[in-house]
């Protein structure tokens, strides 16, 4: 998937949001009600490296794959990095990317969960 590709998908959850993180850390985060689901490493020699988060089971499966590796900082809570993401497959990076954002919006309280999922419009 091509990285403008990916950002616009990103881009199209219900209460996401983008937010550029300078200088030391250099992150590009999407999150929902402030809880990460998917960040981009923005500065070299990492840039563009894609994270987000995974069941155990699929971490195990992905940092066996080649250009897969556990995030920095965050491998021991199922972060993934995946290197180059225009070579990884669209139909799983897709349902990795679902995963990640159920992930975050069900860590939210219900009140706010409702809030994010009635003003975009989804029951």
């Amino acid at each position: 998937m091509k990285l403008a590709a990916l950002k616009k998908h990103l881009a199209s959850f219900a209460g996401a949001q983008e937010k550029l993180h300078a200088a030391p850390s250099n992150v590009l985060v999407y999150s929902v009600g402030e809880k990460f689901f998917a960040y981009f490493k923005t500065s070299e020699p990492e840039q563009w490296r894609f994270s987000i988060r995974v069941t155990p089971d699929r971490f195990l499966e992905l940092t066996d794959t080649p250009g897969v590796k556990p995030a920095r900082y965050m491998g021991r809570f199922h972060w993934v990095t995946i290197v180059q993401v225009e070579k990884f497959p669209d139909d799983y990076l897709r349902e990795l990317i679902d995963y990640s954002y159920q992930k975050a919006l069900s860590s939210l309280t219900r009140k706010k969960r409702d809030e994010i999922l009635t003003a975009s419009g989804k029951p």
